[in-house]
């Protein structure tokens, strides 16, 4: 009896799933109209990590001519305090330094002594500013014989008021502090003139010539 002939396997082998659909389904996303629309772009462009902005510089607050000047009621040497209230009815020079003792400060703060007859004369008051403390302007007067007197502002509001506080730089460095600067107020307590960034030779010659203008 003849012997029955085995099954060979079959040819048709599984094949393995390829990679086809899968890039199909993305292409198909990408290019789907949804993927196309405005709002899917401006979403795409808004996920894109943004540069820290850099702040603004610090700005003297502004002073106009004209305006109408800041009150203010501040310690000053020898004791006691001065108020914008005291010169109702004259003419005030208001010059703001920045540190007692300084070699500019000095010369400044010593023009406007040399001066003070003059001022006088022509119905002007003089008074100097900074953030010294009272004692400090007290050393101040004392060791140059000043005859203005000097405020002291530590709490920056009356230099703030008056925009003589701001940025400022030295050698590369940025901070803030006092910015040299002198307001000149009329007899109606309005601001006449405005020196800011100013240079301390005849500067108070300057002003003194501004004042009997008025």
């Amino acid at each position: 009896m003849p012997k029955p002939t085995p099954k060979k396997p079959s040819k048709t082998a599984t094949k393995p799933a390829t990679k086809k659909t899968s890039k199909v389904t993305t292409k198909a996303a990408a290019e789907s109209p949804a993927a196309k629309t405005p709002a899917a772009k401006t979403a795409a462009t808004k996920s894109a990590a943004k540069p820290a902005t850099k702040s603004a510089a610090t700005k003297p607050a502004g002073l106009a001519e004209g305006s109408v000047a800041p009150d203010f009621r501040l310690p000053r040497d020898g004791g006691g305090e001065i108020s914008r209230a005291d010169f109702a009815g004259r003419k005030l020079v208001l010059f703001f330094y920045p540190k007692a003792n300084t070699p500019g400060c000095t010369r400044e703060a010593i023009d406007f002594t040399r001066l003070a007859a003059d001022f006088k004369a022509c119905g002007t008051a003089v008074l100097g500013v900074s953030a010294d403390s009272v004692k400090a302007q007290d050393s101040f007067r004392d060791k140059h014989q000043l005859a203005t007197p000097l405020l002291s502002d530590p709490t920056h509001a009356m230099l703030e008021a008056y925009g003589a506080w701001g940025e400022k730089s030295l050698y590369g460095r940025k901070f803030e502090g006092i910015i040299r600067s002198t307001v000149l107020i009329d007899a109606e307590g309005r601001v006449a003139r405005v020196w800011r960034n100013v240079k301390v030779d005849g500067h108070a010659d300057q002003v003194l010539a501004a004042a009997q203008s008025l």
